[in-house]
């Protein structure tokens, strides 16, 4: 992991002066406990499917990524040529970490695993996604989805 303090002068000055966005409202809803809870996973890793499209510098959209996906079919397409793919290539669960929730599913730790998961290309704005991140919030309602572990990457 990249640390500021092991960057040259120019970069860490660069992350420093970007701007940390904040809002209005932060929504929260106390879920259930989590032996009841349904999770979804949202990561801002760039992930998709192999057959659907990559992501693009800047995008605000996301990527749904079915329960059942195999790690074999799931591509890493993170533009950054600073992005560091060894982990995510050595074990998935490093940036979308589905196995780990279905063992928690099997310990009874959560209640299940929703069907659908999400990928967000996390070199975005958040000024730019919030009004597809609220969006995706309405679906995953409709989905009975009580909790997200989000991955940021």
């Amino acid at each position: 992991m990249a640390r500021l303090e092991n960057l040259v002068e120019s970069e860490r000055a660069h992350l420093l002066g970007l701007p940390c966005p904040t809002f209005e409202k932060a929504p929260w809803k106390t879920p259930p406990p989590l032996k009841k809870c349904r999770i979804a996973l949202i990561s801002t890793a760039g992930l998709h499917k192999k057959d659907d499209r990559p992501f693009e510098m800047g995008a605000n959209d996301y990527r749904i990524i079915p329960a059942d996906i195999e790690s074999k079919d799931l591509i890493l397409s993170h533009i950054s040529a600073n992005f560091d793919r060894t982990g995510f290539q050595q074990d998935w669960n490093v940036m979308f970490p589905l196995e780990r929730l279905r063992d928690a599913v099997d310990k009874k730790e959560i209640g299940s695993v929703a069907d659908y998961h999400y990928s967000f290309m996390g070199a975005t704005e958040p000024q730019k996604m919030e009004k597809t991140a609220r969006h995706l919030a309405e679906i995953m309602k409709k989905d009975a989805v009580d909790a997200v572990l989000l991955v940021p990457v």
